[in-house]
């Protein structure tokens, strides 16, 4: 459905480091970075920017798609050690559906970070 998404971030350099850790278990690096900001991709497809502002974000909840299960183990991890803090563990939500297996946490400007994978257990 998107192309890209892009966000404002008030420091750049942490949540470029932030997000770069977090979502390298889904393949996640820097297709481009310029003035504007940087991009980032899995694929090369749809994509996350990010750019400094000098107004306060907005907080927003954004959910990547995982393909695995322990990718979604992986990224809290990742996301922990990047400095995230928790805001769910990895595991089954069966309030969404059966297979929604999901992690989730609090980025650098308050953004609810989820991976989330809807396959069932290989």
């Amino acid at each position: 459905m998107f192309d890209h998404v892009a966000i404002g971030v008030s420091d750049y350099e942490a949540s470029k480091a932030f997000f770069l850790k977090a979502l390298a278990p889904l393949g996640v690096a820097i297709v481009s970075e310029g003035s504007l900001g940087v991009e980032m991709s899995p694929n090369g497809q749809a994509s996350l920017c990010l750019g400094k502002t000098d107004e306060k974000p907005s907080r927003l909840h954004l959910a990547f798609a995982a393909e695995r299960r322990e990718q979604v183990d992986a990224f809290y991890r990742a996301a922990l050690e990047a400095g995230g803090k928790d805001n769910g563990g990895p595991g089954l939500r069966p309030q969404y559906h059966a297979n929604y297996y999901a992690a989730f946490v609090i980025g650098p400007d308050g953004h609810n970070v989820e991976v989330v994978c809807h396959k069932a257990e290989a």
